[in-house]
């Protein structure tokens, strides 16, 4: 089990925080969507657009929220955004309108994208380089942890079903955030960026005028799409172009939840700096394409068992691309992100999976339900086209960000210029 748990100090009290918060957070999201249609009254498509709204907001406000945590200082910062979220899920207590949940929903969604981007600065503060991705690995296995626990206790809450029973989850969910507040005091403050570059005549969010930081957050937004995959895309799949039961879909998921929590840190392992960071993007890029071609095959008229055989293979081969994603990615948005910016650029870098998350069911929808076969061949190319073109982005990227040139690595990248 320890392999799992980061090292005493700052990374385990890290993961602490995450554990928490990712519990309450599992319970919220199992629940809230039909606390809203069945008790509150909205309609589904209503509550849709509410969540596409308040995401979209979210996703827009993790810059300048990270650019707020390099001046302020980012466990100073996520305190505050914790105890705002906070507020939000209490509100949700007494929110009975559509006006009301859009606003709410929207303060809650920036919260939570700027408690993101503060903690990542502060994991990136806190934490050597070397051991940042190693680092985040572990919390992504508690992350996963928490959410099925979480997830459990919000189908207590489904199985009762009353009022009551989902008020207290987001009372449990609020008190989960203050929990993580205090948690965070535990943690020694990472000092503000100093001002030096205001006085060069740097823009303030600099991220922004960073193109290939901005293609290499494009290319990571397109790899994320497994996520709206495993959650939309294959149910809807399942359901209509296989003979395999329904249950398969949650079946998918718990493998991809389970396997994320036992191997995700090993996986991460590889990854050492920004040259395996890129091969493994790379290697992510063909698992998912392979994984998309498993999956084509699974809608061919072989019965429910052959179905199921095959579903769950490519669920294997998935979720280690995306492990192996993950891995390469936080490597690559920590080791790219100049020091002192680490707020500004992981809340830049952290709007990949919230891209994702707005085009997935667009996405899904056109290639897997309208095409079929021929969709799985398009969304597999889009996968391995976007793991392939991370490494020569990376590079362009490293090279723009030191003077001199850099003597290249065995693997074919130069090497990360070292820091004091």
């Amino acid at each position: 089990m320890p392999r799992f748990l980061p090292q005493p100090g700052p990374p385990r009290i890290l993961a602490q925080a995450q554990l928490t918060n990712s519990g309450g957070d599992g319970a919220f999201y199992a629940t809230s969507a039909l606390f809203f249609t069945q008790i509150v009254g909205l309609s589904a498509a209503r509550v849709g657009l509410a969540l596409t709204i308040g995401w979209f907001t979210g996703m827009l406000a993790g810059v300048p929220l990270g650019y707020l945590a390099d001046q302020w200082g980012p466990r100073r910062t996520a305190r505050l955004l914790a105890v705002c979220t906070t507020a939000a899920l209490l509100s949700f207590l007494v929110v009975r309108s559509f006006p009301l949940f859009v606003l709410v929903f929207c303060a809650y969604a920036c919260c939570q994208g700027g408690l993101t981007s503060a903690r990542q600065a502060l994991l990136a503060g806190l934490v050597d380089a070397g051991e940042r991705t190693r680092v985040r690995a572990q919390l992504q296995s508690t992350l996963n942890g928490g959410l099925a626990l979480g997830a459990g206790v919000g189908g207590i809450a489904l199985a009762v079903g009353t009022e009551s029973a989902y008020l207290c989850v987001f009372v449990l969910d609020a008190l989960a955030f203050l929990c993580a507040v205090v948690i965070l005091g535990r943690l020694p403050e990472v000092p503000p960026a100093p001002s030096e570059a205001r006085v060069k005549g740097e823009p303030r969010l600099a991220v922004l005028r960073d193109r290939p930081y901005a293609l290499l957050t494009l290319l990571n937004a397109v790899l994320y799409l497994n996520m709206p995959l495993l959650s939309l895309g294959l149910p809807l799949w399942i359901v209509e172009r296989t003979d395999a039961p329904k249950s398969m879909a949650a079946v998918v998921l718990v493998v991809n939840m389970l396997s994320v929590v036992v191997f995700q840190v090993r996986v991460a392992h590889q990854v050492t700096d920004l040259a395996t960071a890129a091969r493994a993007t790379a290697r992510a890029g063909v698992l998912m394409l392979a994984a998309c071609l498993v999956y084509a095959a699974s809608g061919t008229p072989a019965g429910a068992l052959v179905a199921v055989a095959v579903l769950l293979a490519a669920a294997v081969v998935q979720v280690f691309g995306e492990m192996t994603h993950g891995a390469g990615a936080w490597e690559i948005g920590f080791g790219l992100a100049p020091d002192g910016r680490q707020g500004q650029y992981q809340g830049f870098f952290g709007m990949g999976p919230q891209i994702a998350r707005m085009l997935g069911p667009v996405v899904m929808t056109t290639l897997l339900v309208g095409w079929g076969a021929g969709g799985w061949l398009v969304l597999g190319g889009l996968f391995a086209g976007a793991g392939l073109a991370v490494g020569p982005v990376a590079r362009y990227a490293l090279r723009g960000r030191t003077k001199t040139p850099e003597p290249s690595s065995p693997h074919g990248l130069p090497e990360e210029p070292s820091r004091p």
